[in-house]
């Protein structure tokens, strides 16, 4: 409150500083706050003051009349809009471009003995789709190369859900040794060739629900049996490479613990028709280049834009920078 030098009136002030003096009864507007400034009388100052002529009807009732204006900022309370724009990788059209660039020899493991190369093709329908989930269930946890080498073996003995039950577990075990977890794959192979020969005739599911509802089948091995035996796509094949390489790239909005993590944030933002590429793409680019253990950046055509290549090849700037910041 502060004393108005003419009008011998108290004039409350909002804390805020105007570019003009406020008048009695006048409204501002201050950085989106309403700020109203209103006179009292000035009961400091001299009991005799100049008695006022009552206003006439007319100028009372145009006070009356009169109406304030009252502004606010466009911004002040600005509710935001409801479709924003969806979150995606600032340089990835480029960074996969380029990733096509270095995958076009196509001589990856992956590209010779992926699960797209482990099935008989002479073999019917129904053993092909079978042979692909096979194959997908042996991959796990192993390389391509041990894979291949396990499917040959199992094509030579009879590759189907009926000559899978009726093979002893000793002797299934020798088929498919050295691959990762051997003993427990040889479990989930008889366990789910006894849904499929029962439920399905010896075939697989149609369906990622009725996929991961068989013992030892998880989410990746779904989408990419969907994928390889149905051609259906859907969702993306993440696995360790995918997983690995999305997160070195800056692909994810926020990094991710784990492959089916990876998947979901994925799928947030990559156009659905690069779905099924992906998966090859990455799986032959981290096999080759991105590898998990000292990746080969300074062969990398993505250097200049990866975060993780820059910390490999500048880790001495980026710690001086660190220390100065």
């Amino acid at each position: 409150v502060c004393l108005h030098p003419e009008r011998k009136s108290a004039v409350l002030v909002s804390r805020v500083q105007t570019r003009q003096k406020p008048g009695p009864g006048t409204y501002s507007r201050f950085h989106g706050r309403l700020c109203v400034f209103s006179s009292f009388p000035d009961t400091h100052g001299s009991s005799q003051q100049a008695t006022k002529p009552e206003a006439s009807p007319q100028r009372a009732q145009g006070r009356r009349r009169r109406r304030l204006k009252v502004e606010y900022d466009d911004d002040a309370d600005a509710v935001p809009s409801a479709k924003t724009e969806r979150w995606r990788p600032p340089q990835w059209e480029k960074q996969l471009e380029l990733i096509r660039e270095m995958r076009k020899g196509r001589d990856a493991p992956v590209d010779k003995m992926g699960a797209e190369k482990c099935y008989d093709s002479e073999a019917p329908a129904h053993v092909r789709r079978f042979q692909v989930l096979v194959s997908l269930m042996l991959s796990s946890q192993t390389k391509d190369q041990v894979t291949a080498a396990a499917m040959q073996k199992l094509r030579a003995h009879g590759c189907s859900a009926e000559n899978i039950l009726a093979t002893d577990d000793e002797e299934l075990g020798k088929l498919i040794y050295p691959v990762g977890f051997w003993r427990n794959k040889v479990k989930y192979l008889k366990l789910t060739s006894a849904v499929l020969q029962k439920d399905f005739g010896g075939d697989i599911p149609d369906s990622v629900e009725g996929l991961v509802r068989l013992p030892g089948v998880g989410p990746k091995m779904a989408h990419l049996a969907m994928d390889i035996a149905w051609d259906q796509v859907s969702g993306i094949g993440v696995d360790t490479h995918v997983h690995r390489i999305s997160n070195r790239l800056g692909w994810l909005r926020k990094p991710t613990k784990n492959p089916e993590e990876t998947r979901k944030a994925l799928e947030e933002w990559l156009p659905r028709e690069l779905w099924s590429e992906i998966n090859w793409l990455l799986v032959g680019f981290g096999q080759q280049v991105c590898l998990p253990i000292s990746p080969l950046c300074s062969l990398c055509l993505n250097q200049r834009s990866c975060p993780s290549a820059f910390q490999r090849l500048f880790p001495k700037i980026i710690v001086a920078f660190s220390s100065d910041h």
